[in-house]
């Protein structure tokens, strides 16, 4: 659920970005995080796929920073751990068609959660990881 997802990926970022020189594994980060590592590598997976990250195996292995923290912005992130999601959700049942609201509220419904997510990444847009990581 994005609501804990992008939460849980800005934090796991956030120390990546604080130890940028650093391997950090994934019991490290779930120790910050007081999380199931299992849950850790979940993420790590989704922002290793994006780039955001890379990963070596190993007994010193880890995860660190690909990019710089000051050229990713917190809509960014918010775009990964969001996916193809709307932050909020629609009904998961089929309206009735035969309703005046019914056979129309997806479509109309589908717009406002556009404009939602469109205002937060707007909002999370003006704030670097650079920024964000330096109120620590």
């Amino acid at each position: 659920m994005i609501k804990t997802k992008f939460s849980i990926i800005l934090h796991i970022i956030t120390l990546l970005a604080l130890y940028k020189d650093e391997w950090l594994n994934s019991t490290l980060i779930a120790g910050s995080l007081n999380i199931n590592p299992v849950l850790v590598r979940k993420e790590l997976a989704i922002l290793k796929s994006s780039g955001l990250i890379e990963s070596k195996e190993g007994k010193n292995g880890g995860v660190k920073l690909l990019k710089d923290a000051k050229k990713i912005q917190l809509s960014e992130i918010f775009e990964i751990a969001k996916g193809s999601d709307h932050v909020l959700s629609s009904l998961k049942n089929v309206p009735n068609p035969n309703c005046r609201i019914g056979k129309q509220i997806n479509k109309n419904l589908g717009i406002v959660l556009g404009e939602i997510d469109n205002a937060i990444i707007e909002k999370l847009s003006k704030q670097s990881l650079e920024e964000f990581k330096n109120q620590f």
